[in-house]
């Protein structure tokens, strides 16, 4: 019996990705080695310990309907679209190495005629006139009996767009937790103007094989035709959850203020867990009451711009007089929290 495992995914949804991932790590047994092929489209993944209204332009995401995934892993914020190859090595300890991972990728882009070396702690780097250009990033996780080592392969993904989804918006925020340290990138279509997710892969795999002396067949993952994965939809519900993704999100403060014709309008709001913990507002508005009650009513709410906008909608109601002023609030505060 193989001890290798090799799994293909046709979902280019994150959530499911790394519900697989995080499922086919729980379960796999202690001698087997993993290697799990997939990518995501129209997507950011943060790592575990980041803030995403922090890394992300997430006003712009939502525009865009771009998705955000929280990983399991550390590690900076990167965007994914088919243009990514996404790989993830899986083995019991004492064997998991990510030297070993790193050298089976590289041997895999020597197939393909790309000639990578690594850089740093967790980047691929290719040489180029201008200099060092990184090609991959990855991430890791380890437990007290098995480890995986994931990341992706620039091919040939829309840099463009990855800039305009990891800028964040000037927001101010007071933020803690992991920040994304920005690379030179380059894609592989640069050096290779005919390479493919496909070929990629193939050389991977070969790779892999190669490697561990043995081969096994490639199990087709897919949302339609599960394999057996004891659990995977409590994982793909947890994956998918604005809780895990926005909520997993270190604690942080953000001030937000404007002016209107009828007064300004200032508020501090503290954030632990993607729930307001502490709100003050401050207006210098004639009918301060309205705001007052806000500030008290805003605590224990999520920090998503539909919750705090119930919240104001109720407060409305109560005060039908200055519900002009309310709505001018209600419509600025819910675009702000995007």
């Amino acid at each position: 019996m193989s001890t290798l495992r090799l799994l293909l995914s046709d979902s280019h949804d994150p959530w499911f990705n790394l519900a697989v991932e995080e499922c086919i790590f729980r379960q796999m047994p202690p001698n087997q080695r993993v290697l799990f092929l997939w990518r995501n489209d129209n997507t950011v993944v943060v790592g575990r310990a980041q803030n995403p209204w922090k890394e992300c332009n997430t006003r712009r995401m939502e525009q865009d309907g771009i998705k955000l995934a929280r990983r399991s892993s550390g590690g900076g914020a990167v965007f994914h679209d088919l243009g990514n190859t996404c790989f993830t090595f899986m083995a019991g300890k004492p064997e998991y190495n990510k030297t070993v991972s790193t050298q089976i990728i590289l041997e895999g882009l020597k197939k393909s005629g790309i000639h990578a070396t690594a850089s740093g702690r967790n980047d691929l780097v290719l040489l180029s006139p201008e200099g060092e250009r990184k090609i991959s990033g990855s991430a890791y996780r380890e437990t007290k009996d098995r480890g995986f080592h994931h990341g992706t392969l620039l091919i040939n993904a829309d840099l463009d767009r990855l800039a305009d989804y990891l800028n964040p918006d000037p927001k101010k925020l007071q933020a803690k937790g992991i920040t994304s340290v920005r690379s030179r990138v380059t894609n592989l279509s640069e050096l290779l103007p005919d390479i493919t997710h496909e070929k990629i892969c193939k050389g991977i795999i070969e790779a892999f094989f190669d490697h561990f002396g043995e081969t096994v067949k490639a199990e087709i993952i897919s949302p339609q035709v599960l394999p057996d994965l004891p659990g995977i939809s409590d994982i793909f519900a947890k994956q998918s959850s604005w809780e895990w993704n926005f909520g997993q999100a270190p604690a942080f403060s953000h001030t937000l203020d404007t002016r209107f014709r009828w007064g300004g309008i200032e508020l501090h709001v503290d954030v632990e867990h993607g729930v307001i913990s502490r709100c003050q507002m401050f207006t210098d508005s004639l009918e301060p009451a309205p705001f007052e009650l806000l500030a008290e009513k805003l605590i224990g709410v999520l920090y998503q711009p539909e919750a705090v906008g119930r919240v104001i909608q109720q407060i409305s109601e109560l005060y039908p007089s200055l519900d002009t002023e309310l709505q001018q609030s209600y419509h600025w505060l819910i675009n702000e929290l995007k």
